[in-house]
């Protein structure tokens, strides 16, 4: 029996659910999804190994505001409940304040997130627990791990969007990642029904 880890950007399937599908997303029954793909579309069964999620918590300030804490508290919460799911491990860099924009709109980056999947995947890869590697993502910046798998011998799949979508789309970024890895999972509307909390 072979062994899948999957990747899941959390930043990315939230706003494609949000903004695609227009539902909530069942984390558990996500990777279970997944896991149940990829094991019909192989030769020898596949079993779960881990999944990973990766995202930030909100930016707080030194004093935070009401409305920081609140927001904090409820992505703590969440993140601590995807922990509790069985062979689910939470990832979570951190929210940079990087000034505000022309409206005065505050600008956050993500840091440490894309290095840590891209060395979480690598190593998995490298390790040889895994035979199957399936990432959820739109960021190329993952790409060398994606190719570091492949020398090792790992099937990748990338888990993405409808790609004929006015909505999304597949973006440059995305489109790059879809092309280096082995096989691809789109994420439909009638799949997303059925991993709705």
């Amino acid at each position: 029996m072979s062994r899948v880890a999957i990747f899941i950007d959390g930043g990315h399937i939230s706003k494609l659910a949000a903004n695609e599908f227009g539902v909530p997303v069942d984390y558990g029954r996500l990777s279970a999804e997944i896991a149940a793909t990829i094991d019909a579309r192989t030769v020898e069964p596949v079993e779960l190994l881990r999944t990973l999620y990766y995202n930030c918590l909100p930016y707080q300030s030194a004093r935070p505001t009401p409305d920081e804490a609140k927001r904090y508290g409820a992505s703590r919460k969440f993140h601590q409940q995807l922990e509790k799911i069985p062979r689910y491990q939470v990832r979570l860099g951190r929210l940079a304040y990087r000034g505000q924009d022309a409206k005065g709109r505050p600008i956050f980056q993500q840091k440490r997130v894309d290095l840590m999947l891209g060395l979480d995947f690598a190593l998995l890869a490298g390790g040889h627990q895994v035979q199957h590697a399936a990432i959820l993502s739109g960021d190329s910046d993952v790409i060398p791990a994606v190719e570091v798998a492949k020398q090792e011998g790992v099937c990748t799949w990338h888990v993405h969007g409808p790609s004929t979508s006015k909505v999304s789309g597949l973006s440059t970024y995305a489109q790059e990642l879809w092309d280096v890895c082995d096989e691809r999972i789109e994420l439909t509307q009638a799949l997303m029904d059925r991993i709705t909390r």
